[in-house]
């Protein structure tokens, strides 16, 4: 049995590992897209998570194509929305003026979010990017009418910076309005800094809830690249370069050393170090077969012995 996790004060509770829908119609096609989703909810994961941009950056594609492969989904089996935690997230540029978090143009992006995902409500609603150009206040507004009308239930933060984000706490707390619940960073055992310095003690503080993007550091965690000329394995492969150092080779090997402690992947062991942390709801991890996420979805039954965390530790310090 799952013990689901409450996310920030929303009262939506979560499965301890979130799908990143950034595959869905890209490196994953409907069918196996389908496949997945439908293996997910039968391991008791909850939180499903995609954005409208996915996946503009393919060429051809013109963003929308991983929110309409779910909604067909849902369309095919109605069930499954009432399993799901389905969030998504708006403000990344979706064509000429489109982009950004002011009033009207949020109030457009939900709608077309909610037709291409075939469902009459966001349980997750994220500003994908801060918005330096639009008052908070207007921002906030926007959501607190989206609530008002059942078209979203609570809402989250993503690639805030902390400064931000408490002044968008602060913001929400003088004029009553409803408040980020939750926050999506850049967070692994190769990228602990930028979270861990200043975002998660306020996080912490606030009691949000926290669902970390590239969990398994594009990949690198798992241990397929090894050296540059791996790097032509996946369509992600380019942005693991930077992993290539002393300090990432270093995480694989203590990886490696708590595989063979436990009988885990090192993937699952990276996983289950994350969530382990304390004040980490779900990282987001994502796979393109079903083979990759029946490997993955070990990690739900895997708890890390103490001294595995500590190596780890050590072994990704930053400071």
């Amino acid at each position: 049995m799952i013990s689901l996790r409450p996310l920030g004060r929303s009262g939506l509770l979560v499965a301890p590992l979130a799908f990143g829908g950034n595959v869905f119609g890209w490196t994953a096609d409907e069918a196996t897209s389908h496949a997945l989703l439908d293996a997910f909810v039968d391991a008791g994961g909850n939180l499903v998570d995609t954005a409208d941009v996915y996946s503009r950056w393919v060429p051809g594609h013109t963003g929308g194509e991983s929110e309409a492969v779910i909604g067909r989904w849902l369309r095919k089996k109605p069930s499954n929305r009432g399993r799901i935690v389905l969030a998504t997230k708006v403000g990344k540029e979706m064509g000429p003026e489109q982009l950004g978090l002011s009033r009207a143009y949020i109030r457009s992006a939900v709608d077309a979010s909610l037709k291409r995902l075939q469902t009459d409500w966001i349980d997750l609603y994220q500003s994908h990017d801060d918005d330096a150009y639009t008052p908070m206040e207007e921002s906030l507004a926007a959501f607190a009418e989206l609530i008002d009308a059942g078209k979203v239930r609570t809402i989250g933060a993503s690639n805030f910076s902390a400064a931000r984000l408490d002044e968008a706490l602060a913001t929400s707390r003088r004029l009553g309005l409803p408040r980020y619940e939750s926050l999506q960073p850049l967070y692994n055992l190769c990228d602990r800094a930028p979270y861990e310095a200043e975002l998660e003690p306020l996080c912490r503080r606030e009691s949000l809830g926290v669902i970390n993007f590239f969990g398994l550091a594009r990949g690198f965690l798992t241990g397929k690249y090894r050296s540059e000329a791996d790097l032509g394995q996946s369509p992600r492969g380019a942005g693991v370069k930077g992993y290539l150092n002393e300090r990432g080779f270093r995480i694989l090997a203590a990886l490696e050393a708590g595989a063979g402690e436990t009988g885990a992947t090192m993937a699952q062991v990276a996983l289950a170090w994350q969530m382990a942390r304390p004040g980490l709801t779900a990282p987001i991890a994502s796979a393109t077969s079903l083979k990759q996420w029946n490997e993955l979805a070990g990690a739900l039954r895997l708890q890390l012995p103490a001294q595995t965390v500590a190596a780890l530790d050590l072994a990704s310090a930053w400071h």
